[in-house]
Order: C-alpha cells, then structure tokens, then sequence
C-alpha cells in the first residue's frame, strides 16, 4: 500500500465533521419525511429542522432576521448553482420589470462558476466587462469605478480567491455600488467560515458558498439575498424556497451545513492563527530551496492557503512526482487539467501556471504534515532539476 497520502487540497474540499455525521445522520433514516409536508408531525418535525438550519446560517452571518424572513437565505446545491441563480436570476428580473441596465463588471481571476453564467449573459443582450487584477492578485477598486456606467447592474467579485487566497476589498467594493444602485454579488464559497464576513453590514446584495469547503457535506450550499431584492427562478417545477428553488430540499444535507457554518465561524479566529503559523512555516521551509515564488500578495490572505511558483521544472513533472505522497494541485479543480487562468491573470505564461503548486491547509493538518510536505517537495524539486544522470 506505501505511505499514506498527506491530504493538502482542502481548498478543493474538506472532510465533513464528525459532529456533521452525526447531526445528518437521523435524517437519512428514521426522520426521512419532505419538510413542504406540512399535514403530519413527521413533516413538521422535519420543516422545524430545515428552518433551524437556516437559522444557524443567518445568525453566524451576522444576518438577524433570516429566520423571521427565511427567504433571504435560499438552500442550493451549491455555490455554483447559487452563483447562477444569483448573477442569472438579478439579469432575468431586471428583464422582466422593463429596468434599462444591462451592464454587469467582474473580475479576471473569478472562479468559472461566476465568469461562465456572465459570458452566457454577454451572449443574451447584456454587456460584460472583465476587469485585471494586479501581480498581486487584487482588484484597483480604482478600476472599478472607472468602469461603473449609469446602466450598470452588477458587479461580481469573490470574497477570497480559491487558488491564491488573496481577499479582495469587500468594503471598497461595496462603497462604490451600493450609492450607484449597483448590486454587489460576492462568491465566499472560500471565505465563509474562514475569515470575519457580515454580508449585510459590508453591503453585499448577494452571497453565495457550499458546504464541502467548510467541513460540511457535499452537494448542498446557499445563497444570501438582500432585503427586497428580487430575482428570477432558475429552476421550476414547485414553490420550494419560496419560489426560487424548486425540488425536495435535501434536508440531511441542509441539517449539516447549518451546523458546518455555525461551528466553522465560532472556531475560526483560533483556527487561522494556528494555520497561519504552519503556513508561514511551510513557506520559509519552500523559500530556502531558492528558485520559489509566491503567487499573489502575502497579505491579506486566507490563512490556510500557499500558492507558490517553482522555476526550473516541468509542471507535469513536478505534479507527477508530488501526487505520490501529497494531494496538492497546481489550481482549481474545475480547471479540467488546463493551466490555472487565475495565474495568467497575474502575468504568469502557462508554463509558470503548470509549475505552480497550491497547498490549502485544513483545521487537521499538522505540523509533522506540512514539515513532510516541505521535505517532499524539496526531493522532488532537486530530482528534477538536477536531471537525468548516466
């Protein structure tokens, strides 16, 4: 079997808690009734649950009223699917109300979870524009509101960066749109429960993120909607979720995110100290080998997150030497093997992309773990360069 592999994607996916199981775990069996069946106490029991999760979300969020007003937080499956509903569904109702803007602003280095359903927008009558980031990794808001035009809609930027950790100025962000009637919608898949995040005192409009990057299950997420905002169903077929979801609301799934983000945020200042130490300690060991670079700013970062660039090395060399004892990846998973375009949009070419290696931290890795990871990475990089030999 060999040694076991030292599991460093978390950015990726994180294992669900051991408290989630065990919270989910009633409701796959014995508690298995349809919470939008109201007519029996099973139901009720089960509706009382989905709404306690909901609840649970909204107080961690600083978000006071979600459970008195439990359409601002809509279950998806996802925050991909949550991306969609938001970006497509404020697109589709400002259609549909006979509004006049047409205007929607991202940023280069977004996940294609934001950047696809704003190019399938660009295809249908709205005008993008895509605005750089710096060798840093982090939006000019001054380009920003160079680029905000009286028509408008949106504008689209991540909390925190799934390949370079880098966060973006929320605030700043928020300040420029918010006076213009421009809604703000902001990807947190990689920020919630990991950095302080209040979406309603921030001013962002709209919220989304999953659960399998928090230690909750995979396959359920949210999304956060403003007071009075309103946006168009991206899937039909019922009146679950208050019209904007449609289908049987995963209640397991949903029992386990709610507790995922309650105890992610209440154990996240202490869990970022300590990752932040072994992250820094785990970059000064790369650092030494000489021939490392970071990739995006030091600061501010996801404390959990390295992001670094190897010179003198195949890419494909250098990953088919590492996946034998660290799962680490050169970028986001749903790159589907292409070099990152999150670091070409930094100014790395695609060579330097390919030779990059992200290493996302989780709330159980261990010193012994990133000290072996720097030990394997630093064999790897000196076979490598030193060549064949004969």
């Amino acid at each position: 079997m060999g040694d076991p592999v030292i599991y460093l994607d978390h950015q990726a996916s994180t294992p669900c808690g051991a408290a989630v199981l065990a919270a989910m775990a009633p409701w796959w069996s014995e508690q298995c009734a349809n919470p939008s069946s109201r007519l029996h106490r099973s139901g009720l029991r089960a509706a009382a649950a989905l709404e306690q999760a909901r609840g649970r979300i909204g107080s961690a969020l600083g978000v006071a009223d979600a459970a008195a007003e439990p359409q601002r937080l809509v279950f998806t499956s996802g925050a991909t699917e949550a991306n969609n509903l938001a970006l497509k569904g404020l697109a589709e109702a400002e259609l549909v109300a006979g509004g006049q803007r047409r205007h929607l602003i991202s940023v280069a280095s977004e996940h294609r979870a934001v950047l696809d359903p704003l190019r399938h927008l660009a295809r249908h009558g709205f005008t993008l524009t895509t605005l750089p980031v710096g060798p840093d990794g982090l939006l000019d808001p001054g380009l920003l509101e160079a680029a905000l035009r009286p028509d408008t809609l949106l504008v689209s930027v991540m909390a925190a960066n799934n390949e370079i950790g880098v966060l973006q100025p929320l605030a700043a962000i928020a300040a420029l749109c918010r006076p213009r009637g421009v809604r703000f919608h902001c990807d947190a898949a990689q920020a919630v429960g990991h950095i302080p995040l209040s979406p309603d005192a921030l001013g962002i409009d709209l919220l989304s993120f999953s659960g399998h990057k928090l230690g909750g299950p995979p396959g359920v997420g949210a999304l956060l909607i403003a007071p009075g905002l309103t946006l168009a169903p991206q899937q039909h077929g019922g009146s679950q979720e208050h019209g904007l979801r449609a289908g049987t609301p995963p209640l397991p799934l949903i029992v386990g995110l709610g507790l995922a983000v309650q105890q992610a945020v209440a154990g996240q200042a202490q869990r970022s100290l300590r990752l932040a130490s072994l992250r820094d300690q785990l970059w000064q060991r790369l650092e030494a080998l000489g021939g490392i670079t970071r990739n995006g700013a030091a600061s501010p970062r996801l404390a959990h997150n390295l992001n670094v660039q190897v010179e003198g090395v195949e890419g494909s060399a250098l990953h088919s030497r590492l996946r034998r004892h660290l799962a680490v990846s050169s970028g986001s998973a749903c790159g589907g093997g292409e070099p990152s375009h999150v670091l070409q949009a930094l100014g790395l070419s695609r060579r330097q992309a390919a030779a990059s290696i992200r290493f996302g931290l989780g709330a159980d890795t261990t010193a012994a773990e990133t000290e072996a990871a720097a030990d394997i990475v630093r064999d790897s990089i000196t076979a490598l360069r030193q060549g064949p030999r004969g």
